[in-house]
């Protein structure tokens, strides 16, 4: 499954937290596309999100997540990053620099 390029795991009601253990996908290095939204995750992203880094599409809107953004989801790592949708989650803080805004 190394040639995984578009993640899609779109309104499937999926729970729990984002295990750190997604830094691990750094072998699909083609994955370009990693699509979350509408299910009922909660907790906090964890940083090792910034590892993926061929991403031009990131969406985990309309979940549950908490706490501060972490900075490795920002433009320095995530370079190839052109669409991010954390809308309607319970994130808490200001936005790191590091996003470019």
């Amino acid at each position: 499954m190394t040639e995984l390029v578009y993640l899609d795991l779109y309104d499937n009601e999926l729970t729990g937290t984002l295990p750190s253990e997604i830094g691990l996908m750094t072998k699909l290095s083609s994955l370009y596309l990693y699509d979350l939204y509408k299910n009922a995750f909660t907790g906090t992203l964890p940083s090792e999100i910034g590892l993926l880094t061929k991403l031009t599409d990131l969406d985990l809107s309309d979940n549950a997540f908490t706490g501060t953004l972490p900075s490795e989801i920002g433009l320095m790592t995530l370079t190839k990053l052109s669409y991010l949708n954390l809308s309607d989650n319970a994130f808490t803080g200001t936005l790191p620099s590091e996003i470019g805004l």
